[in-house]
This record gives structure tokens, sequence and C-alpha cells, in this order.
């Protein structure tokens, strides 16, 4: 993992925290994990937690383009058998696709609207790293790969995430012509393949780091990216953890 220093977790602020748990637990696999100011669920690893945070704001999340915090990923080995399941148990989930050379994807909210995004290992058509086991939520296999951020400047996250926090830089994936570009970070001493780091190469096993990957969408129309105000409906909190106990709130 490099520094010693990880993904430790998402804060969402949420109206109803202990519903959110019951569905990550019962429909996606995780396991509730400790209660207090928050309750935490994951799936162990070293991957980051998700922290739901009630929030006193009465108003329902409406999720916006422009928007600070965008989504997690969860990344899994077989995304048919996950979809699979999630419609067998009345889940509303997107066709899984092959979204250009960046993977094979598909999209669901939680309860409250939250993104979900469900990422497999392999570009379609491809060998799987493994088939999964179809008595298991999301074939037994899944982990919290990845949190997006929008941001509107690069130079500036380029500096808090590697000249500040000492992340390092593993992959760029260019959608110009939809108007953004995706950079991706992480703590980790790892290396891509591929050392060209808009290589497709370099895709499939970003989705399979067992770590959490935080990626920042870059919009290039010139639109300002909105922060949420702290603690309301849809804000969103980056946890970083650091030797010694240290936690840093990255929002």
């Amino acid at each position: 993992m490099g520094s010693g220093s990880s993904m430790k977790g998402l804060v969402l602020f949420v109206k109803d925290p202990e519903t959110l748990a019951q569905f990550y637990c019962d429909v996606l696999g995780m396991h509730r994990e400790a209660s207090g100011d928050s309750i935490v669920v994951g799936y162990g690893g070293i991957g980051a937690k998700l922290h739901l945070c009630r929030t006193v704001e009465s108003q329902p999340y409406e999720h916006h383009r422009l928007d600070r915090y965008w989504k997690f990923a969860i990344h899994i080995s077989n995304l048919d058998l996950a979809v699979e399941q999630l419609v067998a148990k009345g889940i509303s989930v997107s066709e899984p696709q092959q979204f250009r050379d960046i993977a094979y994807l598909c999209h669901m909210t939680d309860p409250e609207g939250h993104v979900i995004e469900l990422i497999q290992h392999t570009f379609e058509g491809e060998q799987r790293t493994s088939e999964g086991d179809p008595e298991l939520p999301l074939g037994g296999d899944a982990h919290l790969g990845l949190v997006t951020l929008r941001t509107d400047n690069m130079e500036v996250e380029f500096a808090r995430c590697v000249d500040e926090l000492g992340m390092s830089y593993l992959s760029r994936q260019a959608l110009t012509d939809l108007g953004f570009d995706l950079y991706f970070f992480a703590f980790t001493d790892e290396q891509p393949p591929n050392e060209d780091l808009n290589s497709v190469e370099n895709r499939p096993w970003l989705w399979q780091r067992p770590y959490t990957v935080l990626e920042f969408q870059h919009r290039l129309t010139g639109e300002s990216i909105q922060q949420k105000p702290e603690d309301s409906v849809g804000a969103a909190t980056v946890l970083l953890g650091h030797p010694g106990g240290r936690v840093e709130v990255l929002r």
C-alpha cells in the first residue's frame, strides 16, 4: 500500500442511516461493522467503508451533474450475475454495457438516490477473474473500488493528491468529446502494467485493485463544480487514514 495511508471511508449524509445500512447489507452484501455517531458498513479487506451519518435536513436528495460528489463504484468479477441477482430482488439497474474502452459497467441507486456504479474486473467478452458464487450477493467478491468526485481544476487536485498527500497517479481516461476526462489516484506503490497512463491496458488492471481508488471527473465545459454544504443531504466526505490512526478529511 505504499506510505501506509489509505482511502479509509466515504461519509454520506442521509435521512435514514438504518434503512440504508439494511439495504447495503441485504442487497449488496456489505457487513455492518460499527455503530455510533454513524453506521459503518463495508466489505472487509483494505477497501474503504461507508459511514452513514444522519442529516437533519428534510428535503430529498437530488443529484446534479455539477455536484462535487458523484458516486462510488463496487468492483466485482461477474457483472451479469450481479445484475441478474439484483433484478430478481426487484432492484432497478441499468443494462450492463461495455462503455467504450473504459469498463463493462452499469448503474443503480440506493433508496435515497445515491448513484452506485458496478464495474466488472475485465472488459465484456474477456475472461473473468472469477465466475462468482450465485449463492452470495453480487457473486461474493465485491469491494468498494472507486469514490468519484468532480472538479473544474485538475491542477489543484494534482497538487493536493500527489504533492501534498503522496498519492500515486495511476490512470487518465480521455472522454473529451463528452465534456470531461477521468483521472485516478491511490495510496499505493504499485505501478500500472503500461507506463503510458493513457493506455487502455491499464484499465482492467485498475478495476482489479484491492484498495479503493479516488477518481476525478474533470469537467471541460467551463461550468463550476458546486460543493454541497457540510452535513447537508447529499453531501459526502472522503476519509483518508494515515499511520498512527490520524484521519484526514477530503471534500
